[in-house]
């Protein structure tokens, strides 16, 4: 019985054995700690799963758009760092190249569609990561915004409970906002933070 649950098809041709190896790899994004929390000493830093999370939020509860695919955006925000669970969060401060960054996470992310065989499945997160990546869609565009709204939200979170002075975050998102949504809510976060 258990072999047979194991080779038999979702669906998609995803059997129950590869989305279990899929699925429990994914579960180091779990536990991979936000890098730049780590190296800001903040206390029990959010996870890049929790990150993740709340980036699906904003993109389920965000107003209509003209022309823009709410679930896309919801399924963009899922999978946008999905490599990750591979790589671990690489930022800026550690040095590596954009490129090799790309590189890295391109390798991870085939691995992890690998898993999943050659199915529709595969496909579309390959597609989603690669659009977000590139930037090549209104739905990037607002995920890309969420990305940074994310972590200035969560920024001014660990100000508020923690003391921590983040600023550098806020200063590397000022003016690089894409659509109105991500103006809107970085500046209510803004507003917020100079009230505190």
């Amino acid at each position: 019985m258990a072999s047979e649950a194991s080779s038999s098809a979702n669906g998609d041709g995803v059997s129950a054995s590869s989305a279990i190896d899929f699925l429990t790899l994914c579960h180091r994004l779990k536990t991979t700690k936000r890098a730049g929390w780590v190296k800001r000493e903040v206390n029990n830093p959010e996870s890049v799963a929790d990150h993740m999370f709340r980036m699906g939020l904003m993109a389920l509860i965000a107003s209509d758009m003209t022309g823009v695919d709410r679930n896309k955006c919801v399924k963009m925000a899922i999978v946008h760092d999905i490599a990750e669970a591979i790589v671990g969060d690489i930022t800026p401060s550690d040095g590596i190249p954009k490129m090799e960054k790309s590189r890295r996470e391109r390798e991870a992310l085939d691995h992890m569609c690998n898993l999943l065989g050659e199915g529709s499945r595969a496909k579309e997160i390959a597609e989603l990561w690669t659009e977000y990546e590139e930037n090549s869609s209104l739905e990037a565009k607002v995920v890309k915004d969420f990305d940074k709204v994310e972590m200035i939200l969560q920024a001014l979170e660990y100000e508020n409970e923690q003391g921590k002075d983040l600023d550098e975050f806020f200063t590397s998102t000022a003016g690089k906002f894409q659509t109105e949504v991500g103006k809107a809510w970085a500046s209510e976060i803004a507003s917020r933070r100079k009230e505190r």
